[in-house]
């Protein structure tokens, strides 16, 4: 039976598998019309050419290949475009990136949130974790009030039903003053006129502390560092060494007493912390 010549009809875009479409799958797109003298195809995305013939096909697709795809009929006496069609790909997260809000120095008492971001498809869900110990769920993870024992390693943790990944793990830090510090001394047994003490103070600090030594009744520092050496001692040397540990965030201090004896006495030497 004879058909007249005919430009092409509206085309038809079908997808092969008609069932979701999953990243690295085989992937056929097919562009019907019914045209005379039968018409040749064009395929573009979102206005850009990507191929010719009925078929396009992928033979991995990867999650920047979706998007919105029509075909192109064409005969000698027309041509018309399909619909637009939404290809659709899911995939696993792609790796994951941590963002800390403040991106300033971190202080101790502020609030801080993280926040894990994942392209995926669908939607991830988040893991949180520090140094392998988990933490919590959901894309943020908030202190209200953060503290010192908060700082460490932490990364998060993207997940759909396709696949998993964690974050490359990111250190948080966190700034505070001097702790109380610790004052100790050597000898501890007894301190004799004519021989060597050394007071060593520490304290836990972010950043490190600076240490200096006052001598009760003195307004100048007798020392400075976290070790004080006393050589030669007299009973001149006896009374309360004060060490002052500070950084950028604030400053706290420890006393310690020292008994000088002639000869071998007993000592009296405690150590205890005192405000300035």
């Amino acid at each position: 039976m004879f058909s007249p010549p005919d430009a092409p009809k509206l085309p038809s875009v079908s997808v092969s598998p008609s069932a979701e479409i999953v990243e690295g799958s085989s992937v056929t797109l097919t562009c019907s019309s019914d045209a005379n003298p039968a018409a040749k195809y064009t395929w573009f995305k979102e206005n850009l050419l990507k191929g010719q013939g009925q078929s396009y096909y992928f033979p991995s697709i990867r999650s920047e290949d979706r998007g919105i795809y029509y075909c192109q009929a064409e005969n000698k006496h027309g041509q018309i475009k399909s619909l637009q069609h939404l290809l659709d790909v899911q995939y696993a997260p792609k790796l994951p990136s941590v963002s800390v809000s403040p991106s300033a120095e971190i202080v101790e008492g502020s609030s801080v949130t993280l926040t894990c971001s994942s392209d995926a498809k669908p939607a991830a869900k988040y893991t949180w974790f520090i140094e392998n110990l988990l933490k919590g769920q959901g894309q943020r993870y908030f202190f209200p009030s953060i503290r010192s024992e908060d700082r460490g390693i932490y990364y998060c943790q993207a997940e759909n039903k396709h696949g998993q990944i964690k974050s490359l793990q990111h250190l948080l830090d966190v700034q505070y003053a001097p702790k109380l510090p610790s004052v100790s001394v050597s000898p501890s047994a007894e301190i004799v006129e004519g021989s060597s003490v050394t007071l060593t103070c520490s304290s836990d600090a972010n950043p490190a502390a600076n240490y200096t030594w006052f001598k009760e009744d003195e307004d100048s520092p007798t020392a400075s560092g976290q070790i004080f050496n006393i050589n030669n001692t007299s009973p001149e040397h006896s009374g309360h060494y004060i060490c002052i540990a500070q950084n950028t965030r604030g400053r706290h201090n420890s006393t310690v007493h020292l008994t000088v004896l002639e000869g071998k006495l007993h000592p009296h030497c405690f150590t205890g912390h005192m405000t300035l």
